[in-house]
């Protein structure tokens, strides 16, 4: 096959992919149609608050996980824990209402910490948050997966790869654009919210009525780990109380999605947000409180390894018993495992846990554009798509999920431990960050009901950082060996990749600023041209023609001594043809071709360092694959070691070979 043929079967092949782009992406959208992907209060709710909303789905599962490690008394406990839970979740959302109203353009808690804190501080949170929304996707995918095998258990065992699909479909569906994925998840979040509190009144009219029955696990016996035999008494009672606390806290996940989303919410945008976000806490704290109230009335059951920490009457369980998550079996419970109230809302809560990745689908890309913006990030994430999506930073989203779910093959409970250090440390920053904020703001304030305002505001954001903060120590206390130390591991590398990236551009930038030397005025003080010469054929021909046209100070000939035959033969063809120009031979004892001419060059540049040197390099141009390998390759090399020379450039002067010719005439007909 010809290089020519190659070059169409490549287009070819780019055009097939352009066409299965368009089809699954969609066809490029205009600037100006930017306005258009805003998105109303019923839309942004479903597409911010899917995350926040949907960690109802696991955070109770692993606050009776962690409970249960100290047997069934333990679990008990639960409502007194998500009581605890939801005050930390509407302390949260109350301090975010301020931080959309002082900070609405997107930047979010890195902005507040890097303009109220310092560089160091914003870099952290950003490195915190880019690895929370992976996290994030992680997370909500392979608890979608387990979910799945639940409604059809034949798929146990296939979690990775159906959470893998899953987030290749969302990241499709958000290249598409923000509006589009928002239509798409608003009727499934509506549908998942009324499931949940709809099964929550149904729950407690029956438990009301004395019909509420017990969950399939209710009559398992747990045996408690090694040193809790007694219950939650004693240090270690305490240490697990706050251990399931930290897990239940992952219900906070999401709440500063938000406040990264403000531009793409409707105006006025701040209080768009602001309402969205008390319409999240609201209803993510009614149903995180309802599961878990109906949890311990059907007395659900949840452990680590249910072969080993459940037993039947005194014996361990069958084997190819699979645990249900809580939310399916309260479902059971209350409407029958075969009914279609049940399959709604396991469907249900699947599909939100699918969709609440869609949350760092918006956030990431965002905070990626703003942080390369700042020269933090490759320059690549700052621009939008031909969808007017942040498309590569869907991208780079989608890779780091795909690579934790295969790593953790989609275990819900290990990834969980990972996942909430960088929220917290990305609150408790940003609540410092604000608290900061308004004390600049009261000192400037004269007016009494502004000054009255800020304090408001002020108090708020304090209660905010006092209680982050005391939850951030304790996540970190419980869930360090369980492996949050991988998440601090991977944001310490992070932060060192993007302070790198900011290095890299700034000495970048020093390097090519414009200076007196670099003027347009100051031009080089001669131009020296040099031509290579290997044999007196057309192709050189041609290049002298083009260096002699473009009138250089000098121009000068060369050509390497690697046989004494052939030099000779080309010092008399070039003599016989009278060109006016001088040929210099390179001696090359050792027969190398490259490094006399680089000695040569390199002379010339200490003889004359202000003098703009133009090296002229006959190339051959082929039509046949093959016949690159035997042409050009000694003027691939000098290109090369020449570009690294400063003040030398390198014109190549193509000569076209009739293959060459041959092979367009036949890409022509086709």
């Amino acid at each position: 096959m010809t290089s020519m043929g190659i070059q169409s079967s490549f287009a070819k092949v780019l055009t097939i992919l352009n066409a299965a782009k368009r089809v699954l992406v969609g066809r490029p959208v205009r600037n100006d149609r930017l306005s258009h992907t805003l998105l109303p209060k019923r839309i942004a709710l479903p597409i911010f608050a899917s995350d926040a909303l949907s960690s109802v789905a696991y955070a109770p599962d692993e606050i009776l996980l962690t409970l249960a490690l100290a047997g069934v008394s333990a679990v008990a406990f639960s409502p007194f824990v998500g009581l605890a839970v939801m005050v930390v979740l509407l302390t949260v959302v109350a301090s975010y209402r301020q931080n959309v109203h002082a900070y609405p353009s997107g930047g979010g808690d890195y902005e507040i910490a890097n303009v109220n804190l310092g560089k160091y501080a914003g870099l952290t949170v950003a490195s915190a948050l880019l690895v929370d929304y992976v996290l994030t996707v992680a997370v909500s995918m392979s608890s979608a997966a387990a979910y799945l095998t639940t409604a059809i258990p034949s798929l146990h065992g296939q979690q990775a790869m159906i959470a893998t699909v899953g987030v290749i479909i969302l990241a499709l569906v958000n290249l598409r654009g923000i509006k589009e994925a928002g239509s798409v998840f608003a009727v499934p979040t509506y549908i998942f919210m009324a499931s949940i509190l709809g099964m929550t009144l149904v729950g407690i009219f029956q438990a009301l009525t004395g019909q509420l029955g017990q969950a399939p696990s209710a009559n398992f016996t747990i045996v408690p780990q090694a040193g809790f035999d007694e219950g939650l008494v004693g240090l270690a009672g305490a240490f697990l109380l706050l251990r399931a606390f930290s897990s239940g806290a992952a219900a906070l996940t999401g709440v500063e999605a938000i406040s990264n989303g403000v531009p793409n919410f409707q105006k006025p945008k701040s209080k768009n947000a602001a309402t969205t976000l008390l319409l999240l806490g609201a209803i993510a704290a009614a149903m995180l409180a309802g599961i878990l109230y109906l949890a311990n009335a059907t007395k659900v059951h949840i452990v680590l390894d249910p072969a080993k920490e459940f037993l039947l009457d005194g014996k361990p369980l069958p084997e190819g018993y699979i645990q249900n998550p809580a939310i399916s079996q309260i479902a059971d419970t209350i409407f029958g495992a075969g009914s279609i109230p049940f399959y709604i809302v396991v469907a249900a809560t699947g599909v939100i846990l699918v969709f609440a990745s869609n949350t760092a689908f918006n956030g990431f890309p965002v905070l990626g554009s703003i942080l390369a913006q700042d020269g933090y990030l490759p320059r690549q994430l700052r621009t939008r798509g031909d969808r007017l999506a942040f498309s590569n930073g869907v991208l780079a989203l989608a890779a780091g999920a795909l690579v934790l779910i295969l790593s953790f093959n989609a275990d819900v409970t290990k990834l969980i431990q990972l996942y909430i250090v960088g929220v917290f440390i990305s609150f408790t920053a940003s609540q410092l960050g604000m608290v900061r904020h308004w004390g600049r703001e009261l000192k400037l304030a004269r007016d009494k009901s502004v000054r009255r305002r800020i304090i408001k505001s002020r108090t708020i954001n304090m209660v905010g950082f006092g209680m982050t903060g005391l939850v951030l120590v304790i996540v970190l206390i419980t869930k360090f060996e369980q492996g949050a130390w991988i998440a601090l591991l991977a944001m310490f590398v992070l932060f060192l990749i993007m302070w790198s990236i900011r290095a890299h551009y700034d000495n970048v930038a020093k390097e090519l600023a414009v200076d007196e030397d670099s003027s347009p005025r100051a031009l080089p003080t001669r131009v020296h041209a040099v031509l290579l010469v290997s044999h007196v054929r057309k192709p050189v021909l041609r290049a002298l023609a083009y260096a002699r046209a473009s009138r250089p100070s000098r121009l000068d000939a060369v050509t390497v001594d690697i046989n004494s035959e052939e030099t000779e033969h080309t010092v008399r063809d070039w003599e016989k043809l009278e060109i006016p120009v001088p040929l210099t031979v390179l001696a090359s004892p050792y027969r190398e071709t490259v490094t006399p001419i680089m000695e040569y060059i390199k002379n010339m540049r200490r003889d004359s360092p202000r003098d703009l040197i133009v090296v002229y390099i006959p190339e051959y141009v082929v039509g046949k694959w093959w016949e690159q390998l035997v042409h050009n390759q000694t003027a691939l090399r000098i290109k090369t070691r020449l570009h690294f020379e400063p003040g030398v450039m390198v014109a190549s002067v193509p000569w076209q070979l009739k293959s060459s010719e041959e092979a367009k005439a036949l890409q022509d007909t086709q």
